[in-house]
């Protein structure tokens, strides 16, 4: 019975455009440990593009924006502006990410979950993106099936194309400003920081912490995820109301992430926000963590 169910399993491949260019990526961030390479300024700027291509670019604008429509924004192209600030994140572009993702939601923690951390951390974390199957390929078909309104949208499918261009193009603007330190720092660093930061909320979210909510998955809220990733850490809260914009759903579950998009509304640019509120919540708190993979 086994060797029949592997044996139906799709055969994976390996995906060397995204592990050539993301290991690439790593193997220049190592050039922060050359002393010279080292400025403050540099510093803060690895911190500062942390928070506007991971925390604007993709926990706001990959995920609550074009994944769940959380919110809407005014005007409609401010919508393509973020997504280029998301593509400057390399996790590639908006559509083949929101269709990984929202399969993510529709098979947590199961067989066909994009990153289910049933097979082990390492496979949650990085190596899924590593390999694809058949039903996981990123195509046009794919891309129908899972994100068929930006995929009906020209302009994303132009910026699906072309997504590589704008992290280039940041790495150019950053070492004509700042030279080496900001190129280092604010390009190579930074990149690595944020990729590892979000991967965080597929695996370590899905592991450790506490459940407030009961869903068919596994996961989590974990406070330094949600610290990582501006809010993304409150993870179960998500899964359990996945179209709101609010992930934190307790006093101390800080959500910087719902905070700007607060501002934003305050600005007259955010509209029609989706956000649950904590005494909408009929089910009790549990709060045993969660055991690893595997265990009973």
């Amino acid at each position: 019975m086994a060797t029949s169910t592997l044996a139906e399993r799709p055969r994976l491949q390996f995906c060397w455009p995204p592990v050539l260019w993301i290991g690439a990526l790593h193997v220049l961030a190592l050039l922060a440990f050359v002393p010279s390479f080292f400025s403050w300024s540099g510093l803060a700027v690895c911190l500062f593009l942390h928070w506007v291509t991971g925390g604007i670019g993709i926990c706001l604008t990959y995920h609550r924006l074009l994944t769940h429509r959380s919110f809407a924004l005014r005007p409609r192209w401010l919508e393509y502006v973020l997504t280029i600030i998301g593509t400057t994140a390399s996790e590639g572009g908006a559509i083949g990410w929101v269709a990984d993702h929202r399969r993510h939601h529709a098979n947590s923690d199961e067989e066909n979950d994009t990153h289910s951390p049933l097979r082990g951390f390492l496979w949650a974390h990085m190596a899924w993106w590593m390999f694809m199957k058949g039903d996981n390929e990123h195509n046009p078909e794919y891309y129908k099936r899972w994100a068929p309104d930006l995929y009906k949208d020209p302009v994303h499918r132009f910026l699906e194309k072309t997504h590589l261009i704008y992290p280039l193009l940041l790495f150019a603007a950053l070492y004509a400003v700042g030279g080496m330190s900001w190129l280092v720092w604010g390009g190579f660093v930074r990149t690595v920081f944020v990729l590892h930061s979000t991967w965080l909320v597929n695996s370590a979210s899905h592991i450790w912490g506490y459940r407030s909510h009961v869903t068919r998955d596994r996961s989590t809220n974990l406070w330094w995820v949600a610290l990582l990733t501006y809010g993304e850490g409150w993870h179960n809260n998500h899964h359990a109301y996945q179209t709101s914009a609010r992930h934190g759903l307790r006093w101390w579950e800080v959500d910087m992430t719902y905070i700007t998009i607060g501002v934003m509304k305050a600005m007259g640019i955010a509209y029609n926000i989706k956000a649950v509120r904590t005494r909408m919540n009929p089910v009790p708190a549990m709060t045993a963590p969660v055991a690893g993979p595997g265990s009973e």
